[in-house]
């Protein structure tokens, strides 16, 4: 007998699917620079330094290379009076490097002091960073958070309120845990941990809005480790109020797994509008490149369809048909240069970060992937001719042969932006 046919309702799966998320909208500035998160804005990626904050000019450095990277808003360690006093002068040192990006200031512990005694340090920061849990213990939790948002409106700044499971408030929890144990029917621990972060983000905010920090100036973020309960914390957040949401899944991991971790966990959120900033927390390896984590982002963002940053270079995997590394080392090359020029390209031409460029490596799919792409080259497989083919705007319009093919497949990209893209006026 015939197994049944499997019918797949792609209408109840689309009825089933969240409507996207309305949040409200908060505004991070310096200077002119204005950074717009949630409504209607994009979603915003942010990045975070791991330098000592007291080196002015190496944290100033480490904030230029993630601005340049991409990041539209850098979180800095503020964690000793040294540290403080170091604020103005890194923004002063970012101001004559024209680097315009605002600076947020990550308070725990003692952050109420801080913010009191270095009012410098408060007014240099675009936005403070606030742990509800690293705030004070017993009567000092409310009065030293107070201290904290009142400075914030003392410098008309916005303030994230970001949870975190590894710090979540312990009387909070032990209060939850206690009465989740004298209910009827108890939830599991993890349920209701869950439930405590959230609760403890809403009405930290609550709080906030009391003690006269207006409601735009207010976003919220909830960070755990594990992606199931990522996904779990954030739709209930989202549901319990229209705050802008960051997204982050907190210590993801070094290298690949800490990649395949951000993006299973944020991918699920933002394609159901759950949130409107990301950071990838990822490990660096000692001495790697701390804007990986940016640029994951921004791939998360723009393989989603939700950004684009710059020109996405699509490459074939290999496979028995291409036995040479010819077209790894092309598709490698043209990343680099890619990457490479986009800073003047963004700064000379509209619309470049969405051009799309192949290199693919036979004739199976090359041509094809090719033509759809804004510019492509069909390298030849093992066995096949020795030449190029290559399309732009899906009409063929060379063949590349010869020794020199990478070199004058730069300069066809390079003449093919210059063609394509209007200039922008000049400010």
């Amino acid at each position: 007998m015939n197994a049944p046919e499997t019918v797949v309702d792609t209408d109840a799966i689309a009825a089933a699917r969240p409507a996207a998320r309305r949040s409200r909208q908060a505004r991070v500035a310096w200077g002119s620079n204005v950074v717009t998160i949630g409504g209607d804005a994009p979603v915003r990626v942010q990045s975070m330094t791991n330098t000592d904050t007291v080196d002015v000019i190496e944290t100033a450095i480490q904030v230029k290379e993630l601005a340049l990277a991409g990041s539209e808003l850098v979180r800095i360690t503020v964690n000793t009076p040294e540290a403080a006093q170091a604020v103005p002068h890194i923004r002063e040192q970012l101001d004559r490097m024209g680097i315009a990006v605002p600076l947020i200031g990550d308070f725990h512990y003692n952050g109420h002091r801080l913010l009191s005694e270095f009012p410098d340090c408060a007014a240099a920061l675009s936005k403070y960073r606030i742990n509800p849990g690293n705030v004070g213990k017993g009567d000092k939790r409310d009065r030293q958070f107070a201290m904290m948002i009142e400075a914030a409106m003392r410098h008309d700044k916005p303030v994230r309120i970001g949870v975190n499971w590894g710090s979540l408030d312990q009387d909070l929890l032990t209060r939850m845990m206690d009465e989740n144990s004298a209910a009827a029917a108890p939830r599991s621990a993890q349920d209701v941990m869950r439930d405590a972060i959230v609760t403890s983000a809403v009405a930290s905010a609550a709080r906030a809005r009391e003690l006269g920090l207006p409601e735009e100036r207010i976003v919220l973020s909830a960070k755990v480790s594990g992606v199931q309960d990522l996904i779990a914390v954030y739709r209930d957040m989202a549901r319990r109020c229209r705050y802008p949401l960051h997204l982050g899944l907190t210590e993801a991991g070094l290298g690949s797994k800490g990649i395949v971790a951000s993006t299973a966990a944020m991918a699920v959120l933002l394609q159901e509008g759950i949130g409107d900033t990301i950071r990838v927390s990822l490990t660096p390896e000692p001495g790697g490149d701390r804007s990986q984590e940016v640029i994951v982002a921004q791939e998360i963002l723009q393989t989603m369809g939700l950004r684009a940053f710059i020109p996405m270079v699509i490459a074939c995997p290999g496979c028995g048909r291409t036995t040479s590394t010819y077209f790894q080392q092309l598709a490698q090359s043209i990343q680099a240069h890619v990457r490479h020029r986009m800073p003047e390209w963004r700064k000379t031409y509209d619309g470049v970060e969405d051009m799309t460029v192949a290199v693919m490596g036979c004739v199976v799919n090359g041509p094809g992937e090719s033509k759809h792409a804004s510019i492509g080259i069909s390298l030849p497989g093992t066995g096949e001719r020795p030449v190029a083919p290559v399309y732009e705007d899906g009409e063929k319009t060379v063949t590349l042969k010869g020794e020199n093919i990478a070199a004058e497949f730069h300069e066809l990209v390079e003449r093919y932006v210059e063609r394509s893209f209007a200039r922008r006026s000049p400010p």
